[in-house]
């Protein structure tokens, strides 16, 4: 299967995951187990959910993790503040990066908007250098929204 073809495929899991359940906590949970299940070669699939001026951790598959993250800071920090997706190959090269797990050497961060406010960041790391693609990036875009679509989102 091509990877614009998983990705679409994994988007429909989650739709129908979340078929008559509309609750942010339950669905980011859910969405990061579906992550964690079906991905290849990654170690961490979750969410940073904003408050004020930091991110703080929420539901994730994985090992342990940072619980705070400023806005600003890392590779999470970062998606905020700029407001754009990051897709990074070598962690190590990415200034300011925050290394919760020593494992991790490529990430992409998607920042999750309600409107024109922005409530998180999925994220999802993986053990290999250049793991994720800009394929890979747009299907994590996708599944980004078709959370997003199917919740009910803080904020606003």
């Amino acid at each position: 299967m091509n990877v614009t073809a998983f990705y679409e495929s994994l988007c429909s899991q989650l739709a129908g995951l979340l078929t008559d359940e509309r609750d942010w906590l339950a669905n980011t949970a859910n969405a990061s187990a579906l992550l964690f299940l079906e991905l290849e070669d990654i170690n961490w699939a979750g969410f940073y959910l904003l408050h004020g001026d930091e991110l703080r951790l929420g539901p994730f598959q994985g090992k342990p993790a940072c619980t705070r993250i400023a806005v600003g800071a890392g590779v999470c920090g970062t998606a905020v503040k700029t407001g754009q997706s990051q897709l990074v190959e070598d962690v190590h090269q990415f200034p300011g990066h925050i290394a919760c797990d020593a494992v991790s050497a490529s990430e992409v961060v998607v920042p999750l908007y309600n409107g024109d406010q922005c409530i998180g960041v999925l994220d999802i790391d993986s053990p290999l250098v250049a793991r994720f693609t800009e394929q890979d990036l747009a299907g994590v875009e996708a599944f980004a929204k078709t959370l997003l679509k199917h919740s009910d989102l803080p904020g606003k």
